[in-house]
């Protein structure tokens, strides 16, 4: 493959700040605004953050995959799909069992012993998650830099519902406000960090450019189908399912959109 131009790089940087900026103003906003109101409105944020992730796995990341794959490789661009879902099954499963008895079945955190564990899992299991997105987001971008936009607006529009539940699980795990936030912050810029060591390792980064947009795919059909979907049918009255269905469609028209204006 030839070198990306170095240019690539303003745009990365761009867009995990832009992420992490973002999805911090949007945890602590949240918070302060009436109980109500967030519980109204979070349903809205997990469709809009679904159609879009769903969208871009399809449309974008796997046609895209395919393509850079060498004709005998394809069949392995989808058996890393299909081992990305189960390796996130599997580690999701260990979150679960790790405070399944301070988070019940229904994700509603309880005061025992149990709760001090979720606060420090999830940051630990956040930061993780920040910096492979940083990392996957240099590998769209190299890719095709249109890729890199759409893959870039699907990681920030889940980011934001993730951030917002991430401060709530803290803050019941007693956390401080305060430490919330800045534990937050600091797991945010995990992203940058991802997104530079994947593009000074460039030559390794091309050469798995195939498998590692794969593996983007599957995070996103599993957090759009394992998570934020499940979440989704909590609603079950027609005015919340119509809702669920124009905001998915919002997230689909949205990087539809996209895809055609960067053609």
């Amino acid at each position: 493959m030839a070198t990306p131009d170095p240019s690539l790089l303003i745009p990365i940087i761009a867009f995990t700040l832009l992420g992490a900026v973002l999805s911090m103003a949007a945890g602590a906003i949240y918070l302060l605004l009436p109980e109500d109101w967030r519980r109204k409105t979070v349903a809205h944020l997990i469709s809009l953050a679904t159609g879009t992730l769903l969208s871009v796995a399809f449309m974008e990341l796997l046609p895209e995959a395919v393509a850079h794959a060498r004709i005998g490789e394809r069949h392995l661009v989808f058996a890393t799909v299909l081992g990305g879902i189960l390796l996130f099954f599997v580690l999701e499963k260990a979150l679960i069992w790790r405070h399944a008895h301070g988070v019940d079945s229904h994700g509603h955190v309880h005061h025992h012993h149990g709760l001090r564990h979720a606060g420090p899992l999830v940051m630990v299991g956040d930061t993780v998650h920040n910096f492979l997105d940083g990392v996957l987001l240099t590998a769209a971008f190299v890719a095709d830099p249109k890729l890199g936009v759409v893959t870039g607006i699907a990681i920030i529009a889940h980011e934001i519902p993730q951030e917002v539940g991430n401060f709530a699980i803290m803050l019941e795990s007693g956390f401080s406000r305060w430490r919330t936030f800045t534990l937050n912050a600091v797991s945010s810029l995990a992203m940058v960090l991802g997104a530079l060591l994947a593009w000074w390792q460039m030559p390794l980064l091309q050469a798995n450019l195939p498998f590692t947009l794969a593996f983007t795919a599957a995070s996103f059909l599993y957090i759009s189908i394992a998570d934020l979907i499940p979440s989704l049918h909590r609603g079950v009255t027609l005015k919340e399912t119509l809702a669920q269905v124009f905001w998915i469609g919002v997230g689909v028209l949205l990087v539809t959109t996209l895809q055609h204006t960067h053609h």
